[in-house]
């Protein structure tokens, strides 16, 4: 199926985007009762199932002899990106509130796209450049209460070192995803990185902290496992139905949702979800810090339509 579906396309991009919204809030509720390595075992295993459980049906499992010893590098270099990214961005909500954990996820892909153009000798145009400025600005807007915090290294600011090196450290999952796509499909790779990631943190993981959950907790653990999948499958399909452009243009709406559904949470249910505390510049430099991103993302569409009028 190619790009055939704009509407269906649209849907799953849009899924996508609010599950990945909503994940750090529901997150932040498990992490009361249990710790960042258990419940990262319960994601990533049960995001192997779901995948494995869709490949098996749709007659896609990869093969093992595919693979090759660069191959077997690759997959190292992606488990350590992604298991590192869910440990360290799940330390990060320990500390921090689940829409300043989003805000910085912008920055992991404009990082990426500077690697791009050394690794993969990709170009990196004038509009990906005033689009890292447009970030970085609104980056600026949107801490901008937070500055204290981050020069005296209290718990906000380890929280945002945490939260900067889960996005960082992601990019080795993706330049791996990335040199493995030669052989396998995205969904291929994620299912051997998901195995990898399982047993990981098989040994790190204490399943007896399910005890201790109230049943709202559980219930939000239940949701943060099959975020995974329903997201990463809604994104699969959004690529698949619709153009690459238009779907990472919507990527960097997931703060605003993150914002919103906080908002939304604490209206609904103030007994189980803190009031988010932002104030005017903040609000602002979330807007600016998605503009940065969406013209990053799309902007040689609209530099290419200007030189053509």
């Amino acid at each position: 199926m190619s790009k055939s579906q704009p509407l269906l396309g649209f849907l799953f991009a849009l899924t996508a985007v609010m599950m990945w919204g909503m994940l750090p809030i529901a997150l932040q509720q498990v992490l009361k009762f249990m710790d960042a390595q258990t419940i990262v075992w319960f994601r990533f295993v049960t995001a192997m199932a779901g995948l494995f459980l869709i490949l098996f049906f749709a007659k896609k499992l990869p093969k093992v002899t595919a693979f090759t010893r660069r191959h077997y590098y690759l997959l190292l270099l992606g488990v350590f990106g992604l298991s590192c990214n869910f440990y360290l961005f799940n330390l990060a909500l320990n500390h921090i509130p689940p829409a300043a954990s989003q805000v910085i996820s912008p920055f992991s892909s404009l990082i990426m796209a500077f690697i791009g153009v050394y690794l993969f000798k990709e170009s990196f145009g004038l509009h990906q450049k005033i689009g890292f400025v447009i970030v970085l600005i609104g980056l600026g807007l949107f801490f901008n209460d937070r500055f204290d915090d981050l020069a005296q290294m209290n718990e906000y600011a380890w929280g945002m070192v945490f939260a900067v090196a889960a996005s960082l450290i992601w990019i080795c999952y993706s330049i791996a995803q990335k040199m493995m796509l030669d052989r396998f499909s995205s969904q291929q790779i994620l299912l051997f990185i998901y195995c990898g990631c399982s047993l990981v943190f098989t040994p790190l993981a204490d399943l007896s902290q399910v005890n201790d959950l109230s049943d709202f907790a559980v219930a939000c653990l239940i949701f943060c496992c099959l975020n995974t999948v329903i997201a990463y499958g809604s994104y699969a399909e959004a690529l698949n139905r619709w153009e690459v452009t238009k779907v990472s243009v919507m990527m960097p709406l997931i703060p605003i949702c993150t914002i919103l559904f906080s908002r939304l949470a604490f209206y609904l249910s103030p007994e189980h979800f803190a009031e988010p505390d932002f104030n005017h510049l903040t609000h602002l430099g979330a807007v600016v810090v998605v503009c940065g991103a969406m013209l990053s993302a799309a902007g040689h569409k609209l530099f290419y339509r200007h030189k053509r009028i």
